[in-house]
């Protein structure tokens, strides 16, 4: 079979020109960068009229009140007052500086016990704070002792310094509050000086101060207050002891 002839082609169609690109718009420039030592740029502020309520601040974080800075323990205010003006012209000193005054209150709390029973003394630390205000320090055994079964380093007590406002409030709270509850209390012995002004008193049982909680603690324990003083002999020590109220027994 003979081929058909092909008929001529049909022409392409003719493209649109294409339509030129708008040009592109140009970026804006971008902001630099804040570097950690780069301070922002302040806005501008407009001028508040005068009288305007100022915007309200935001709470701070709660924190425990402090004590008024002039406070002065009256302990303290009674010994500027009217034991110094008493000293000077009972011993007819001649400079204010030769009155003698309180040094530093020293409480101690030995511990043996705690050689078997280390929550003893954990539970005298709690106490001693508790009683002076201050975070006392453990003690430690200087050297060993075999008949005691005594190794050195060895935690065996507990002791507080007490100086300046707590020194005074310590003593206060001792002569007025404490000692008054101690049973059959008859006064303190009037011979328990050292020969240069200091005082030691021994306490049977911590439970005379206010602050321990009866129910709460464990056993009965003793301790040893040491108050130290400037003067030079004992009778300075005991009259200025007598005059901030310490109890002696005739």
């Amino acid at each position: 079979m003979a081929k058909e002839p092909k008929g001529p082609k049909e022409p392409k169609e003719s493209k649109a020109p294409k339509q030129p690109k708008a040009p592109k718009e140009p970026k804006a420039p971008k902001a630099p960068k804040e570097t950690k030592g780069s301070k922002k740029p302040e806005e501008s502020k407009e001028p508040k009229e005068h009288g305007e309520p100022k915007e309200p601040k935001e709470p701070k974080e709660h924190r425990a009140p402090k004590g008024p800075k002039d406070y002065i323990p009256r302990l303290q205010v009674k010994y500027r007052d009217e034991i110094v003006p008493a000293l000077m012209k009972e011993f007819n000193y001649t400079n204010q500086l030769e009155v003698p005054k309180l040094d530093k209150i020293v409480v101690n709390m030995g511990l043996g016990i705690a050689l078997q029973d280390p929550k003893v003394l954990d539970h005298a630390v709690e106490e001693l704070g508790l009683i002076t205000g201050q975070r006392p320090v453990v003690t430690k055994s200087r050297k060993s002792i075999a008949n005691f079964k005594l190794r050195e380093g060895q935690r065996i007590g507990a002791m507080v310094t007490l100086r300046g406002d707590r020194m005074y409030e310590f003593l206060d709270r001792l002569v007025s509050m404490a000692l008054p509850r101690v049973r059959d209390f008859r006064g303190t012995s009037p011979k328990a000086f050292d020969g240069r002004g200091n005082y030691s008193i021994g306490i049977r049982e911590q439970i005379i101060f206010p602050e321990i909680n009866y129910d709460k603690i464990d056993r009965i324990k003793g301790m040893n207050v040491t108050i130290n003083t400037t003067a030079r002999t004992d009778e300075e020590g005991k009259r200025l002891l007598e005059l901030l109220g310490m109890p002696f027994r005739s």
